[in-house]
């Protein structure tokens, strides 16, 4: 069924064109006398959340029995009081103010507790949907509070993801509000395709996972799909996740994919503050590999970087950072790390070669942030001082194989003569 929106590349639309789509979208859904939860993401995804939750909880909150709102955290830390505050446009102390019948949660992926078995995929599916690549039974756990309601909607953007293809969609439910074994097996799925691979595809086989993932949920299932651009909205759609996706995704295909000439031997990446440790500032990575040369260098430029990730950061420090060939060739020693960290280190290490002990990727990845120079060396990856790099250097040097990105990580880069 064709989802209730609208969108353009050319324009943005406003806000009572929001209000309107909203209105008439909610109109469809049966919320009265609902538990009703709403999915939404944290801090390192842009969208005007501000602006569309006091919208949506208007239409629905009076009519619902509860309303709950799940912060679809992944494997990312818990959000604070403030940043929840921050997410919705209101300080935290006004959160109960203006949405007091709604009640905010972090996801816990790591807790047993807040997890509940939805079902799994037979290792006959697994095959079956891989393409032979993977042949393993997945149990997929998720929050158990989403069975705890009868409706979820989920809230959230979408852009090229490394991972998935797009994200966007049932993504929000699965790796999102999910348990490891599920996320674990998303991600290393997609390193194993690669990135290149992937980015900006929209149908891939780890979309087709997360899919069918979300059928086992004995829930209703909505979703309000936003395509942004600049501080604005091009896009909302709103319907069943896979349909408000599907016209989500097309519309950031125009939007979100950045057709270049050239490729670039140089590319300073700057990350946005949203980005706060490089587990989440690895997408200054992701986004541009395509267009680098053979050869090249991406300088991740983020000056408030002091770490590699407060949750995942000690294994990192174990594993450091390789391309996906140096893990499979050496499989017997790295299966035992969870697959989703050792994902994330291909991603931002990008593609190479392992052959006979010497590991060559195709382009070198530098940290130019608060990181110290020991621990980048540390788990392989470059360094520089980010207080010796002055960013106009590198400003309008495109004919010169030098690409400048003020703020990296959510445009994908790629050569026009790439399908």
């Amino acid at each position: 069924m064709k989802a209730i929106g609208q969108g353009s590349a050319d324009r943005l639309i406003e806000k009572c064109d929001i209000e309107s789509i909203c209105k008439k979208a909610v109109s469809t859904w049966n919320t009265e006398g609902k538990r009703v939860l709403l999915v939404v993401p944290d801090g390192t995804r842009t969208c005007p959340m501000d602006i569309v939750m006091p919208i949506l909880y208007d239409l629905i909150a009076h009519k619902a029995k509860i309303m709950d709102v799940l912060i679809a955290l992944g494997t990312h830390p818990p959000m604070t009081d403030d940043e929840i505050g921050r997410r919705f446009g209101v300080t935290a102390s006004d959160l109960t103010v203006k949405f007091p019948k709604a009640r905010f949660h972090n996801h816990l992926w790591k807790n047993p507790e807040h997890l509940v078995n939805v079902g799994s995929l037979s290792s006959t599916d697994v095959a079956k949907i891989t393409g032979g690549l993977f042949k393993m039974d997945v149990t997929i756990t998720c929050n158990r509070m989403v069975l705890d309601h009868d409706i979820v909607i989920i809230i959230g953007p979408v852009f090229p993801h490394e991972v998935v293809g797009f994200s966007g969609g049932n993504k929000y439910l699965f790796p999102g509000v999910a348990g490891q074994e599920i996320i674990d097996f998303f991600h290393w799925l997609g390193a194993v395709i690669t990135n290149p691979e992937i980015i900006g595809k929209k149908y891939t086989l780890v979309r087709e996972v997360v899919d069918r993932a979300a059928t086992l949920l004995p829930v209703e299932r909505k979703a309000v799909c936003m395509v942004v651009k600049g501080e604005g909205l091009a896009g909302l759609y709103c319907g069943s996740p896979e349909d408000a996706w599907s016209e989500a995704a097309d519309l950031s295909n125009n939007i979100h994919i950045k057709h270049m000439d050239r490729s670039f031997h140089t590319v300073l990446s700057c990350a946005p503050k949203m980005y706060d440790d490089l587990w989440t500032g690895g997408k200054c990575m992701y986004k541009v590999e395509p267009v680098v040369a053979d050869g090249g260098k991406v300088i991740i430029y983020a000056p408030h970087i002091k770490e590699i990730s407060p949750v995942h950061g000690k294994i990192l420090g174990e594993i450091g950072y390789h391309t996906r060939d140096y893990f499979l060739k050496q499989w017997d020693k790295y299966k035992k790390y969870p697959w989703g960290v050792v994902a994330h280190s291909t991603h931002v290490k990008g593609i190479g070669t392992y052959e006979n002990g010497v590991e060559k990727p195709r382009v070198e990845v530098i940290l130019a942030t608060s990181i110290p120079e020991e621990t980048c060396r540390k788990v392989n990856l470059g360094y520089m001082d980010y207080r010796k790099i002055n960013p106009k250097d590198y400003e309008g040097k495109e004919d010169e194989g030098v690409l400048y990105l003020a703020k990296a990580g959510e445009i994908l880069y790629r050569r026009k003569d790439t399908k």
